[in-house]
């Protein structure tokens, strides 16, 4: 008889110690509020144990009564283990960031809670369980963004937030009711074994819906607003958000990976979302002067990208990319002050070389013919490559492209040209050894890619061409940054075209500025 889960557990550690903080939310010592930190460290410890039962005894679940509860495998794991990590790093940087704080009880009770809570959903192993803990998520995010409830714009970004997030929980809750009907199940594994022989009825709707709940829950494109407003919340809780929270739409997907890889039109919709809000967020966030909502539209954007490897069926690297991201928003968001402060303190650099439209050209081709010679190297060390790990590597060789160009500029030095070439190297050897790690370790775990069709061919190769030309795009804009026209383009995009105040208007999110 298999033991039980040991990750479990720690949800139930977090929410005793939730309990305790909730029941008395006004100040509390510095030996009390050790405890948060403490039952922090206490999930991590049995994240770590879980890891040990899963190489020893192999994957489980834990049922209570007919409902599979828990489950124990690779991405549970990994994910339990971000999460403890992360929440621990919150927890400790909100002792010293909330001291003194009339209700910091609550607030180390709300986070504690919420922890538990993204706990349960990384580690769901049936729908009504991955549904609880999405509602539960939701709700007590709000009293976190809440924080502060005399401040009208945190009401605003809570009111919207509720919307979004709450939309989404009803296309999931319609798409379980669907996979019933469709399955007569809602445990996960056995819809993942019933979807291997094809989506039958109304599965391909519930998979449909299963997109649209993704979307929603990452802040996509056009329902990204919320995110860029939430920053009225405590620092930690915009970490905790954008390390941890935000991601639960691409674990949605990973969890029900074998379902909606059936779905062709599913797939190709994640490729179009996906790349879009990628390709939107980074060029919002490039126009932003304050550094947290740079930061947030970067997470727009890097929710944008990994909905794009999920649509590529890229699934152990859209896994990798959310523990990436993680770990740097986290650090990101709670050093985002010093690193104000460290920047306006060193001496201002002189001026930067600008590249020339033949530099720009030789620095593309240049990392182009880095990307295909490792490439190559690893496709022959490691067996086939397929095309959607290709492309994506080639969508991220062009971010290094742009730092080859400036490598490449007439005025550039010798040694800043070595450099460049060398960071664009070292991006695709990165990029290759990483990928071949994460097919390792979780690779066994979820669906290969699929073989690709034409509908796929077409969106690969428009994927390609969008982040190149927008890379490119990008490495010449200092030569028209100065042109009359780019001032206004530049106001437009630093407002994000306007479209969340578009929204606003549609979901009278203004009128939620007078609401408690």
């Amino acid at each position: 008889m298999p033991s039980l889960p040991l990750i479990a557990f720690a949800p139930l550690v977090l929410l005793a110690a939730a309990t305790l903080f909730l029941w008395r939310p006004g100040r509390r010592p510095g030996q009390f509020l050790a405890l948060s930190e403490a039952a922090s460290l206490g999930a991590m410890a049995l994240g770590l144990g879980g890891l040990a039962q899963l190489l020893l005894a192999g994957p489980q679940v834990l049922a209570l009564g007919e409902v599979a509860a828990t489950r124990l495998d690779p991405t549970s794991v990994t994910l339990t283990l971000l999460v403890a990590f992360v929440g621990w790093i919150v927890v400790r940087y909100s002792r010293r960031y909330l001291d003194g704080e009339a209700r910091e009880g609550r607030f180390h009770g709300l986070t504690l809670a919420a922890i538990a809570s993204v706990l349960v959903l990384v580690q769901a192993a049936s729908l009504p369980v991955l549904i609880v803990a999405f509602v539960a998520t939701g709700v007590i995010l709000r009293q976190l963004l809440l924080f502060y409830p005399d401040r009208a714009e945190a009401r605003r970004a809570a009111t919207k937030f509720v919307r979004v997030w709450g939309a989404g929980d009803v296309a999931l809750v319609l798409a379980a009711v669907l996979l019933w009907q469709s399955f007569g199940t809602l445990d996960i594994a056995e819809l993942s074994t019933a979807a291997a022989g094809g989506l039958t009825g109304l599965a391909p709707l519930a998979v449909a819906l299963l997109v649209v709940a993704a979307a929603l829950k990452t802040a996509a494109f056009p329902v990204h607003g919320w995110l860029t407003e939430v920053m009225e919340a405590p620092t930690p809780v915009s970490a905790l958000l954008h390390a941890g929270i935000i991601n639960s739409g691409g674990v949605l997907l990973i969890t029900l990976s074998a379902l909606v890889q059936q779905s062709a039109g599913a797939m190709a919709a994640l490729v179009v979302i996906g790349g879009f809000t990628a390709l939107f967020g980074a060029l919002v966030m490039l126009t932003q002067s304050a550094v947290k909502t740079a930061l947030a539209w970067s997470t727009v954007a890097q929710m944008g990208f990994m909905l794009l490897q999920c649509g590529l069926g890229l699934w152990a690297l859209a896994l990798l990319h959310i523990v990436a991201h993680s770990l740097y928003k986290a650090h990101a968001f709670l050093s985002s002050g010093g690193a104000v402060g460290a920047v306006n303190a060193i001496r201002k650099p002189g001026p930067v070389a600008v590249p020339g439209l033949g530099a720009v050209a030789r620095s593309f081709a240049l990392a182009l013919l880095l990307y295909v010679a490792v490439a190559t190297g690893f496709t022959w060390l490691v067996g086939d490559k397929s095309p959607q790990a290709v492309a994506l590597g080639a969508m991220l060789i062009f971010g290094v492209s742009y730092l080859i160009a400036q490598g490449l500029a007439d005025a550039a030095p010798g040694a800043l040209t070595r450099r460049t070439v060398a960071a664009s190297l070292g991006a695709a050897l990165a990029y290759f050894g990483f990928h071949v790690i994460a097919l390792a370790v979780w690779g066994p775990s979820l669906p290969a890619p699929p073989v690709p069709g034409p509908l796929e061919w077409a969106l690969i190769v428009l994927a390609v061409l969008s982040f190149g030309l927008v890379a490119f795009a990008q490495a010449l804009f200092p030569l028209w940054a100065h042109h009359p026209a780019t001032a206004g383009l530049r106001v437009h995009a630093a407002n994000g075209l306007y479209l969340n105040a578009l929204l606003d208007r549609i979901t009278g999110g203004f009128r939620a500025t007078n609401k408690s």
